[in-house]
C-alpha cells in the first residue's frame, strides 16, 4: 500500500473531473505491454464516446465489460499507448496482487454525471 498523498484544498479536488460512463465497446489491445483492453465509453453529451486502455484482463472479460458503468477522469490530456490513443483514465483500486479493480457505483447514476 502507499501512502497518503499531501493533503490539498477543495478548489484542488474540483479541479479533476470525474464522470461516470457506461461501456459501449471493449476488445484486446494486444499491442500493450501489459495485459490490457480498449475501451469506448459513453459519458453522455456533454463529454461524447472517449477512448481508454485500461489493464483489468485479470478480473474482467469483454462480455462482462459491455454496458458496465465505469468511473474516469475526463480531463486528462489524452496519452499514446503504443499505437492507442487513450482519452480518459478509467479508475480502479488494486486488489491484494495489486491488480485493478474497476470502481462501481450500486445502483444506476446518470451516463456523465459528476463525482461529488
Amino acid at each position: 500500500m502507499t501512502a497518503p498523498a499531501a493533503q490539498i484544498g477543495f478548489d484542488d479536488f474540483l479541479k479533476v473531473d470525474v464522470r461516470i460512463g457506461r461501456v459501449v465497446d471493449a476488445e484486446p489491445f494486444p499491442e500493450a505491454r501489459k495485459p490490457a483492453f480498449k475501451l469506448k465509453i459513453d459519458f453522455g453529451p456533454e463529454v461524447g464516446v472517449k477512448k481508454s486502455s485500461a489493464q483489468i484482463t485479470r478480473h474482467y472479460t469483454i462480455e462482462q465489460l459491455q454496458g458496465r458503468l465505469v468511473a474516469a477522469v475526463v480531463n486528462f490530456p489524452p496519452r499514446q499507448i503504443g499505437p492507442f490513443m487513450s482519452e480518459v483514465l478509467t479508475l480502479g483500486f488494486p486488489d491484494a496482487d495489486g491488480e485493478v479493480v474497476l470502481v462501481g457505483v450500486d445502483r444506476d447514476a446518470v451516463i456523465g454525471g459528476r463525482l461529488f
